[in-house]
Order: structure tokens, then C-alpha cells, then sequence
């Protein structure tokens, strides 16, 4: 369908009936994007833009209310519907500039999600120096009563071995009411995330959302790896939420946009429920990070991956020491075996700042490193190899044979960060060598799996002659995200983890071309609770991987606690397993065969918390994963001063239905489950403290009705730790 303009009066151009949104035209020609029967001046315009000469109409902290934007005006609007999705294409132009934005969103019939990008094209006579464009922007959100004071903020910070830690503040504690009326005029400020530099998620998650107290729901994502930023505030006494790449103020990004010459943002998701709170709306979020990533079968088949890293090896790998925990993974169910940092280092200074070469150390593997690959596979387990492809040791021959231009650099020097360089993937000679080095990985040795790792924060990025460091930055993600995809086109079976630190670039821009995300280096296993239950509010259950390493000097308690915090991921097991006595090994085996059970249900369940989204502190935390057929909880009880025996938890999915909770993983734990079905009520005992259960709840044949008292227990008995 195109539209015309025609004779202009406020109309819809478009609307989402599940996201209960309108892009609206006036008669100035002006487009907003917000809920219905709101006031029009509580909505913003469409696109927001600044560049050099063109800033904004007020001037303050906000990046809404540009001198561009406002002068945006229709020209005309399509919408294609294929493939069972929909999209829908609206053009606008600056009659000053000459510039023309082109605003896709794309959804699917009956889902709850919008994606949003933006195409500028510069039709001028004049370059355009950018300086921010927004890629999504929404206006006229209230909570039930029509205000604002019912509303409150939500966003994660996010740090090395502490990840995904979500918070919360009414929206009034942080855009405070300023008594407009009083001086005519909206405030200077707003509510803001943002990235800095080369780790998306080194300081924030690049999410965050608005809930109301009737459970509505706007959340939101943005999949960048080269610089975001999103911002909330108040105009016309209603909420706007605006969503960011890159920019100047916070990125060093400008992007001069000659004539003739289009930029694409990147893109970014709104999602909305109606009711149900959170856990609803990051149900829905899952769906959506489902649909826009790569199809590959480790997505379906979520193999157990036994990696040599955490608490054991720690980057030094030989075969002595490798070939005794290749067998005992195998025993326990692998059918991965990834050897991590260090299987290249034959330097005696160390690796660190030495490595780009990617070559096996001949001091580590006496007998070459194919003798540990082949055993790998002759114990059933796919070979996998850390890498961390993007920088170059200053050590490294190749520090000095490859161009300066394939490295990062800032005023004409190379970048050096933490004793390593930095490739920028747009160059050839970059690309070639990586290339060089993944096909002699995988076509010539067989490995299957990479562990890509990312170890430094390069800063606001690269500038390759005139463009400016986060234009850079932008450049190189694209690169390496393109890059990456060809890499899974040349050898499809492939395997690839995205790492950074852990979770520090946990973003969908990698996570719809990856299979895998790590989600920390923690290696405190008391401390990875919080982290492993709200990894699924920043990555789909299936690509979170969560370490479990058990080792020998555990109690039983200790190994079924760090087991269970993993089984609802993508387990990462790891531990000193071939020096365990036969009552331990056996934990793990158990644990592993239980995963195999239950991963057929992982990989289209939707995640929810119980207890709420934990805290870093809490005594107790639970995770769960709604499925078609089941409900599965993970339920953690740490030791704090005043921590209950038991918790209850309220599944208000299930009240009403009689299930048969079952205790699946650890068999030695004296955990207690009783269900009430016409409470929706769970409640967990676990009577020693730094304990998990993992259990399922399955619906009985009949379905109970209100007050009925519906009841079931159960208790695993179980051996105590030492």
C-alpha cells in the first residue's frame, strides 16, 4: 500500500493493534509515534536528528526536540507483507537540507514486538555533518490513570563477573515534576543509558523498560556493538522513550553524509505487554531474538560443552594435562570439548601480548595438537579452540608484517591497549589473515566449535583517514559481524561463542549471528546465582552459557549447586573431573543426563522469574522457563544472616492447574516442593543453605477449579555435605 498525501489532516499512516501504537500525520505534514488518545504534543517526531549547524530547539541533555526532526515532513508510505512478516516503509524530508529519512518497522501478524531502523539519504546539494540519529522514538506513555507517577524505570547494569544486574526506580525518582505550567517550558534532563567504547555491555545492558502498576509493559533492546545510547523523558505530561546508536557526545561519532550518500542505523526493538509485567514482556522479547537470529542446529540440538578453562587449566593447556579431562568429559556425557586460552603460547615471556599467529605451541603438544583433537574425537566430543581473532599481541611478528591501515588508530597512531593492537576488519589484509587462520582451524584440523573472545575495551574506535573514532568503531562492528556470517556460509556445522570477558559484549547484534554467549568469568560459584537467573532477560535461554565447575575437594552439595545453576542455559562444564572419586562423578553424570532430558524443552520455552529479577545479594533466587508442555524452576538458597528454610513462589501461570512438581537435579538434596494449584503457589524448602533444586511441574489430565485445595508434595532425599 502507498499513501498520497492528499489533502492533510491528523490521520493514522499506521498502526500495531498488539503494541497498541500509531504513526500519526498532522496537518503540518509532522509524524509521531505513540499510543492512541494522547495529546499530539506529548508525542515526539518520527526521527530525530542532529548534525553540525542543525542542533536542537531546546537545549539540554535530550537528544529528542532537533531542529531536523521538527522539519521532517511526510512524502509518502508503503507497507509488504511477506514471509509472514510485515513491513512498513515511511519516507520523510527536510525541505532545508534536502535530507530524507526512510523509517522501516517491521513486526509479524499477532506479535507484540517492533523493530525499527532508519535509512537517511542525503538528497542536498551540501554534506551533512551527523552528529546522533535516532533509531526508534515513541511518545504519550502514561500508567493506567492516565500520569506518570504510577510508572517505574527498569534498566541493568552490567560489569566484569557481575552481569545482568537489574534495577529499578519509580520514574518520578528520576524525571522529576517540574511544574510546567508554572514557566511554560519541558525540562532540560531525561533518564539515559549508554555504552562507552568497544565493550557494548561493559557498563549497561543496552536495554531497558517502563512498567506501570497494572503489569503493562514497554521494554526495549538495542543490538549494537559499536556504541548505543537510550533515553527517557517527560513531555506534555506523558513519557517518551527514545533509542540511539552512536553519537557525537558520547561516542566521538560523526558521520559526514556527502550528496548522494545513505547511513543505516542500527536497529532496535520495542515490545509491549498488556498485562503479565516483566516476565511477560521478556516472553515476548525471546520470540522476537528467535526470530531475527541465523538458524543453525546447535540452536535445536544444544550439545553439552566441556571447556577447559574456568578453575582448572586457566590458559594452560598441554597434553599431559588435557588428555586425562578429555576422557573424563567424555565419560560424563560432553559432546564438546573446547581447549581454551593458551594451546598457541610457546613464549617464554608469556602469551599475553604475543599472540596473532594462531599456531600451535610445539613446547605444549610434543607430540603436535592434533594428537588432543583426535582424541577429542575418539571420545565421541566435537574439538573446539579458543580465539580472540580481532587483536594482535605488540609482540607478534604480525604487528609489524601487517599494513598500519588494518589496525585501529587515533590522530595517525596506532591504538594499543593492554599490550595489544586492534584489527579493523574492513581492511583486506585484516580479513585475509583471519580468514587464513579459521580455514586452516576448521578445514584443515577439524575443530568445530570457536570460543571468540574479546579481552580489551579499544576505546571510542579508529579513524581511518578523515571519519571520526566512533564512525570507526561502527565500521569495524559492521565488518566483523559480516565477517562472521561468512565464516558459518563457508563452513555451515560450525560452531562460534561470542566472548567478551565474559558478558561485556552481550549484545544482539553479535547474538543473532552467534550461537553461543558467555555470560561471566565469574568463578565464585556463590556469586553466579543472580548472574545465571537473569542471563535470559539479556540473551534466549538456549545461547546462555553458564559455567559449572565441580571440582574434587566439593561437597556433594557444592557440585549439585554449581550443576543446577547451569541446566537451564547452556551448560559450560568444567572442573578437575578425571581426579574425582566415584560418588562425585557420579553427580556429575547425573546432572548431565538431566540435561539431556529437559534441553528439547529449553529451546522455545519462554523465561520468567518468581521471585522477581534477583538482586546481587538475595538468600534466595529462582529462574524458570515456561514451556508448551512444562514448567521448569531452577531454585537457589545462599547463606545470609536471616534466610527462611523454605520460599514461596507464585506461578500465576499455572493457578488453577493440578501439576505434579518433580524434583529433576540434585538427587542429594532434601529438597521439598508443594504446589497449590488454586493459589498458583509453589513452595520450595531447601534446610542448608548454598543449596539449589531444579524441578518440573507438568499438568495433570484435569484442571483443577478456584478452592478446590489441590495440593501435591514431594521430597527428594538426599545425602549431606561434609
Amino acid at each position: 500500500m502507498t499513501a498520497a498525501v492528499g489533502t492533510l489532516e491528523r490521520s493514522r499512516l499506521w498502526s500495531h493493534p498488539e503494541l497498541r501504537l500509531h504513526a500519526v500525520l498532522d496537518a503540518t505534514g509532522s509524524v509521531r509515534l505513540g499510543t492512541p488518545d494522547q495529546d499530539w504534543a506529548g508525542l515526539v517526531p518520527l526521527v530525530e536528528v542532529t548534525a553540525t549547524g542543525h542542533g536542537r530547539l531546546w537545549s539540554g541533555e535530550r537528544f529528542i526536540e532537533t531542529a531536523i526532526g521538527d522539519r521532517l515532513t511526510y512524502r509518502d508510505h508503503e507497507t509488504v507483507r511477506e514471509g509472514g512478516g510485515e513491513r512498513t516503509t515511511i519516507r520523510l524530508a527536510d525541505p532545508e537540507t534536502g535530507l530524507v529519512a526512510e523509517v522501516v518497522l517491521e513486526t509479524a501478524p499477532g506479535a507484540a514486538f517492533l523493530r525499527s531502523r532508519v535509512r537517511l539519504v542525503n538528497e542536498g546539494s551540501a554534506p551533512l555533518r551527523l552528529e546522533s540519529v535516532s533509531t526508534l522514538t515513541v511518545g504519550g506513555i502514561t500508567d493506567a490513570l492516565g500520569g506518570l507517577d504510577g510508572l517505574t524505570l527498569h534498566w541493568a547494569d552490567n560489569d566484569w563477573l557481575a552481569e545482568c544486574r537489574w534495577r529499578q526506580a519509580p520514574f518520578r525518582d528520576q524525571v522529576v515534576p517540574l511544574s510546567r505550567p508554572a514557566h511554560g517550558h519541558e525540562g532540560r534532563g531525561c533518564f539515559e543509558r549508554s555504552s562507552q567504547g568497544s565493550w557494548s555491555t561493559g557498563r549497561h545492558l543496552p536495554m531497558g523498560a517502563l512498567t506501570d502498576l497494572c503489569g503493562r509493559t514497554w521494554l526495549w533492546q538495542i543490538e549494537s556493538s559499536a556504541g548505543w545510547r537510550f533515553e527517557s523523558g517527560e513531555r506534555e505530561g506523558a513519557a517518551y522513550v527514545a533509542l540511539f546508536g552512536p553519537d557525537d557526545a558520547h561516542h566521538q561519532w560523526q558521520h559526514t553524509l556527502a550528496p548522494g550518500e545513505d547511513f543505516h542505523t542500527v536497529p532496535a526493538v520495542l515490545v509491549r505487554g498488556e498485562a503479565g509485567g516483566l516476565d511477560a514482556a521478556f516472553g515476548e522479547l525471546t520470540d522476537y531474538r528467535r526470530l531475527i537470529r541465523r538458524d543453525h542446529p546447535d540452536l535445536r540440538a544444544l550439545p553439552v560443552i566441556y571447556n577447559d578453562y574456568m578453575n582448572t587449566l586457566m590458559g594452560d593447556p598441554t597434553t599431559d594435562k588435557l588428555l586425562p579431562l578429555v576422557e573424563a568429559a567424555g565419560r560424563a556425557g560432553a559432546e564438546v570439548f573446547v581447549i581454551d586460552a593458551g594451546w598457541y603460547d610457546d613464549d617464554a615471556q608469556g602469551w599475553w601480548d604475543a599472540v596473532g599467529a594462531w599456531q600451535p605451541a610445539r613446547g605444549r603438544f610434543p607430540g603436535g595438537i592434533q594428537e588432543v583433537l583426535d582424541a577429542i574425537r575418539g571420545h565421541g566430543m566435537v574439538p573446539g579452540l579458543w580465539l580472540e581473532p580481532e587483536v594482535v599481541g605488540v609482540r607478534s611478528p604480525l604487528a609489524d608484517t601487517l599494513p598500519a591501515e588494518a589496525f585501529f588508530r587515533r590522530g595517525g597512531l596506532r591504538v594499543t591497549e593492554h599490550g595489544r593492537h586492534h584489527l579493523d576488519l574492513r581492511h583486506p589484509a585484516a580479513r585475509a589473515h583471519l580468514d587464513a587462520v579459521v580455514d586452516r582451524l576448521v578445514g584443515e584440523w577439524g575443530v568445530g566449535y570457536l570460543k571468540l573472545d574479546y579481552n580489551i575495551n579499544i576505546g571510542p574506535g579508529t579513524e581511518n583517514g578523515p571519519e571520526s573514532p566512533g564512525a570507526g568503531l561502527l565500521g569495524h562492528h559492521r565488518a566483523h559481524l559480516d565477517w562472521m556470517s561468512a565464516l558459518l556460509d563457508r563452513h555451515p556445522g560450525l560452531v562460534l561463542e561470542n566472548c567478551g570477558s565474559g558478558g561485556l559484549r552481550m549484545d544482539y547484534a553479535q547474538l543473532a549471528v552467534t550461537q553461543l554467549q558467555s555470560t561471566s568469568d565469574q568463578q565464585d560459584l556463590l556469586r553466579y546465582p543472580p548472574i545465571a537467573a537473569a542471563a535470559a532477560t539479556a540473551v534466549a535461554p538456549e545461547q546462555a552459557a553458564v559455567w559449572a565447575y565441580p571440582q574434587p575437594d566439593h561437597t556433594p552439595d557444592r557440585i549439585a549447586f554449581t550443576l543446577t545453576g547451569a541446566l537451564l542455559g547452556r551448560i559450560h562444564l568444567s572442573g578437575f573431573l578425571d581426579r574425582m572419586n566415584d560418588e562425585q562423578f557420579a553427580l556429575v553424570r547425573s546432572a548431565i543426563r538431566v540435561y539431556k532430558d529437559i534441553r528439547p524443552e529449553i529451546a522455545d520455552a519462554r523465561p520468567f522469574w518468581p521471585l522477581g529479577l534477583p538482586d546481587w545479594e538475595d538468600a534466595w533466587i529462582a529462574h524458570g522457563l515456561r514451556g508448551r508442555d512444562a514448567t521448569l524452576v531452577a531454585v537457589w538458597r545462599r547463606e545470609r544472616a536471616d534466610a527462611p528454610e523454605s520460599r514461596t513462589l507464585t506461578l500465576d501461570h499455572l493457578r488453577g492447574v493440578e501439576a505434579r512438581p518433580e524434583v529433576l537435579q540434585p538427587t542429594t538434596a532434601d529438597a521439598t516442593v508443594e504446589w497449590d494449584a488454586a493459589e498458583g503457589k509453589l513452595t520450595v524448602g531447601l534446610p542448608r543453605t548454598d543449596t539449589a533444586v531444579l524441578f518440573r511441574l507438568a499438568a495433570a489430565a484435569r484442571t483443577a477449579t478456584p478452592g478446590d485445595g489441590v495440593s501435591q508434595g514431594v521430597q527428594a532425599s538426599t545425602g549431606r555435605s561434609g
